[in-house]
């Protein structure tokens, strides 16, 4: 038996040690891809510091304004991941939109809507969550309002490795509450206020999976049930289209453009009946040229609803931006107008700067952490279509109006969830109504067994549980959370 030549062993040796060098190089970077998100954001988080620092370096309490900064690039970042999802997740589970075009829309749009019609006045903190003269001197109140920042950050940001969708004005309503129990008492808080939050936990989600419903079953008996049902969608589609423009253009008169404009209700809705009926008028040719060809079956329907979703969930993503931003940068606007004049008991303007950190922040977390939220929203709940999702988006418009109009404060989160829920039991019952319907026709058909009929539920208890009980225990647990980072805090500092 003939030996290998000696060069041939060194190839052989140099060609194992080359492939362990491979097989290292494939496992460090599967395992350092987890780390990439994290690893951004604390460059985002590090960077929004040295931004506060650039323009509050040589004030007072420069130091305390570049931990808030901080804290408020890690709320934003935990926004982004978690309440951008109820925006985005229906338009992603039905196929309207890749998960990649969804992040891009989103991105895009939550930005414009955050540096263009956000950042108007917010009065005395959290919408008179707490008094602020109980705060007693302005160290108490920067305090109270760093306690709320980080303990509602911290609470969005273990709902969303849960994959659960909660309210981040919950969140910061409950942090806010908490440090201001902790500091000056449980006669700090504004208990009416917080009676109609309460309130609105059951009165959103209720409400948006109501009109979700009411819209489903719309489509349902005026078009898929019909035995014509494309020359159905050319009469209707265009009427559903124009409820949802007049819808989205009230909805953003209303919260969407008032830093620029306040409109009254009556007007907004005056302004979204206009629109409305101009885009009904010019999507009937557009609606009729779209249904030439189409087969006449559910699946075409949805080639008809496709575009109508995608500029419904970048409304929604602006409306959110102008909206919701305060949430990250509410606090953090407090502390700098804490910091620089001392005062801390009239309303906060909030600075560009701090925008900016909001802003970015939201677009940062959505990117790196969005697709878990989207995937649970959009999927994991009940199976979504192009007409299911546009429902949700719909409802989620009109909810917010009637909410406005009703002086509540609702929840984005939980209408949309709300809605994703409200679509999925109304499917249940349809198809519980459509088997007793067929047996009366069929006496002799086989009854379905009991697990025959659990198989066939449409919306997952498990996450209808876990999404409730996140609801439930967010103000509470963001409550108790800041009121112990509060005693934390002034422990250390005094």
């Amino acid at each position: 038996m003939t030996e290998k030549p000696d060069d041939s062993r060194h190839l052989e040796t140099l060609d194992r040690d080359l492939a362990r060098y491979s097989n290292l190089e494939l496992a460090s970077h599967y395992t350092s891809r987890p780390l990439v998100g994290p690893g951004i954001s604390l460059v985002f988080v590090l960077l929004a510091g040295i931004v506060a620092m650039f323009f509050f370096g040589e004030q007072n309490n420069s130091f305390i304004v570049v931990i808030a900064a901080c804290l408020g690039a890690y709320m934003a970042l935990n926004i982004g991941a978690n309440d951008v999802a109820n925006n985005m997740g229906p338009a992603v589970g039905a196929g309207a939109l890749s998960m990649g075009g969804a992040i891009g829309i989103a991105v895009v749009f939550e930005s414009a809507g955050a540096l263009i019609a956000g950042g108007d006045v917010v009065s005395t903190i959290a919408k008179g969550i707490i008094a602020p003269e109980s705060m007693g001197t302005a160290t108490t109140f920067i305090w109270a309002m760093m306690a709320a920042l980080l303990s509602a950050a911290l609470w969005v940001n273990l709902a969303t490795w849960v994959g659960a969708p909660v309210s981040t004005t919950h969140s910061v309503v409950g942090g806010v509450m908490g440090a201001g129990i902790a500091a000056a008492g449980f006669g700090a808080v504004n208990w009416p206020t917080m009676s109609a939050i309460a309130a609105s936990w059951v009165i959103s989600p209720v409400l948006g999976g109501t009109i979700a419903a009411g819209f489903l079953w719309l489509i349902k008996s005026k078009i898929i049930y019909r035995e014509d049902k494309i020359a159905a969608a050319r009469t209707w589609v265009p009427i559903l289209v124009g409820i949802m423009a007049g819808a989205f253009a009230t909805y953003l008169a209303l919260k969407g453009i008032k830093k620029i404009i306040k409109i009254d209700i009556g007007t907004a809705l005056l302004i979204g009946a206009a629109i409305g009926a101009l885009i009904w008028a010019v999507m009937i040719p557009v609606i009729r040229k779209q249904a030439e060809g189409l087969e006449n079956r559910n699946k075409s329907l949805k080639v008809l609803f496709g575009i109508p979703l995608i500029v419904s969930a970048a409304l929604l993503c602006f409306a959110h931006g102008a909206n919701d931003v305060a949430n990250a940068v509410g606090p953090l606007a407090a502390i700098v107008q804490a910091s620089q004049s001392g005062d801390f008991t009239t309303a906060i303007s909030i600075p560009f700067w701090v925008m900016i950190i909001g802003a970015f922040g939201i677009s940062f977390g959505l990117f790196l952490f969005g697709p878990k939220l989207i995937n649970m929203v959009g999927g994991q709940i009940t199976k979504l279509n192009p007409m299911r999702a546009y429902c949700v988006a719909l409802s989620a418009a009109i909810t917010v109006i009637i909410a406005s109009w009703l002086g509540l404060p609702v929840s984005s989160t939980h209408i949309a969830v709300g809605g994703v829920f409200g679509v999925g039991f109304f499917r249940e019952w349809d198809a519980e109504r459509r088997i007793k319907k067929a047996r009366l026709e069929m006496p002799d058909r086989p009854a379905y067994s009991t697990e025959e009929r659990k198989r066939r539920k449409l919306v997952r208890r498990s996450h209808f549980m876990t999404i409730l009980a996140a609801w439930v225990i967010t103000v509470p647990a963001a409550a108790l959370l800041s009121g112990m980072i509060f005693f934390l805090i002034n422990s250390v500092m005094a």
